[in-house]
This record gives structure tokens, sequence and C-alpha cells, in this order.
């Protein structure tokens, strides 16, 4: 049976020049999202979520908010994109929360599906997404972009939004979904938008509350080392290694660091690495990125140089 909730909680927090709407549905059925967006006004935003929201999935809401007539949020945890060690069940969850914050955001439409919903018994059909799914995190977390990309085909089909939303934070992410919308002719644009960090630069994410005191206070050494290899690369540095180096050097400075996992520097559009004689000279758009081990969460970033 569908299950459809009209929520409506608390007073708005109005913005100037937008129009919020009296209720926002939550709905958990396939059938009923589907019938929902398909009568929703045009055009029609999604911003996919694993819920746990902070102010990084705000961002997305609001521009998505900014550009189309109807807004749509999925809250889903998605197992298939967890490895078997991973912190599925310790996932932070807070849906109450979650809904409050996008209802005073205006969001029309909030998908909470189930996973047998999702993953239904006999369900054995994934989207691979080849060799980008399979390096950087695709390497220390084998099987997580398949799980990405198949979960976020599937809303795309449930909600067959015109725009969706994303973070820059998730930079590999972003390029897998831009290669899978592409290489199958799905019919939707996609928005990547900066980076929401807090005042010392750390990245957003619902995992950075695992952080002890002490491990909080040494996270932004983070950002801080892509920093120096963009100022590195503004002083005209073009070697990849040579980046990649000054990345390391200032992660090492840091004692909390359990672990480098990876530092990168590549090709912006496709991941290439950069570290060939042919290759490691930058001469278009790169990515660096890194990803470290602090406590108990995993602590990715990237900065862009263009």
């Amino acid at each position: 049976m569908d299950s459809t909730v009209n929520f409506s909680s608390g007073p708005f927090q109005w913005a100037p020049g937008v129009q919020f709407p009296d209720r926002m549905q939550v709905i958990d059925s396939i059938e009923a999202m589907s019938r929902a967006c398909a009568s929703a006004q045009r055009p029609l935003g999604l911003v996919p979520t694993m819920g746990s929201l902070h102010q990084g999935h705000l961002s997305l809401v609001r521009q998505a908010r900014a550009d189309n007539s109807s807004v749509a949020v999925s809250i889903f945890v998605n197992p298939s994109q967890f490895a078997p060690q991973e912190d599925l069940s310790q996932y932070p969850r807070d849906l109450e929360r979650d809904l409050d914050l996008l209802h005073r955001e205006g969001v029309d439409l909030v998908f909470t599906p189930s996973q047998t919903a999702i993953y239904p018994p006999g369900f054995n059909t994934w989207v691979n997404v080849g060799e980008i799914g399979e390096i950087l995190e695709g390497e220390i977390r084998p099987g997580h972009f398949r799980g990405v990309a198949t979960v976020v085909a599937k809303l795309f089909n449930i909600v067959g939004p015109d725009r969706s939303y994303f973070g820059q934070k998730d930079g590999q992410q972003s390029l897998v979904i831009r290669q899978m919308v592409r290489d199958l002719d799905l019919a939707l644009d996609l928005v990547v938008l900066p980076t929401v960090r807090e005042p010392d630069g750390l990245a957003l994410s619902s995992r950075n509350t695992y952080l002890t005191p002490d491990q909080r206070k040494a996270a932004p050494v983070l950002y801080l080392s892509l920093l120096r290899a963009k100022a590195q690369w503004s002083q005209g540095v073009r070697d990849a290694e040579m980046l990649r180096q000054e990345v390391r050097k200032c992660l090492e400075e840091e004692p909390l660091v359990e672990r480098i996992d990876y530092v990168s520097v590549a090709d912006a559009t496709n991941l290439t690495e950069l570290e060939t004689e042919d290759l490691k000279t930058i001469r278009g758009p790169a990515m660096v990125l890194a990803a470290i081990k602090l406590g108990i969460p995993r602590l990715i970033d990237n900065i862009l140089l263009e």
C-alpha cells in the first residue's frame, strides 16, 4: 500500500523572493513517488542524499529551489555502496530532523524508500561505470561506485528529474555520475556545486560527527594540504609529482593522521593520473584529490586547478 504523508511543522524560515509550499509530501513508495513527480510542475530538480543533512546538502536544495518549479529530495542510506567492514549500521540517521530542515527550505517531495523497495528479492542488475569507478575511492572501496551509480540510476528513473544536484566535495562521484548520464543517454542536466566548508576549511560531511575533539582540530590539515598544492600551482609549478609531494608532506606533518590512502593530481574531466612523462605537466584543468584515515572516519577532499 502506498505511504504518503503531508508534512507540516513549525514556522517557515522565509527568504526573499522564495515562495514556500504549505505542505511537503513524504513518500516511501516507488509507485507513489513516480506518480507525484509525473504530476509535479516542471522543471523538477532532484537532490539525492543519504540523510543526516548538513549545510552542504542544504546548499544543493537551495540551488534546486532557485532553479526549478518543483524540488524533490531523496533520503536513502544505500547499502550497496558500503563494504562489509564499513559503517552502514552506524551511519548517522535522523529522519525527523531532516524532514524539518527540508520543510523549511520549501521542498515539495521527499522520497524515503526502504531497502527492500530499492533492492527487492532477486535484484541483480548493476551499473558498472568502468575504470573511473575502479581508481582512487573505487580501489580503496571495491564496488562502491557500482552501488552509487546503480542507486542514482534508479532514482533518476523513479523521479525523472530535469536537473540533479551534487557537491564537488565528492569530486570523483560527480564524474562517475556525469559519465553514466552521458553513456546511458539520460535526459537530465547535472549541476555540481562548490564544496561547503567549516570556517577552518574542513569540508562538511555527515561523518565528521565521528571525530573526537582532538581529531576535529587536526582535520583541517586535509584542506590545508590541498591549498599548499594550489599555492604551488599558482606560482607556476606544473609538475604534477611535485604537487603530490607537497600534499603528502603537509599531511605527514600531522601526527593524528593514521594513514594516507591516496594523493592524486589528475585530469579534472576523467581522473587520468598526471604521472607519465607525457602527462605529468599540467596543461588543462586538473583536480587534486586526497583521502586520509583520521580516527573512525576516512576524510576525502579535493580542489580544482583551473
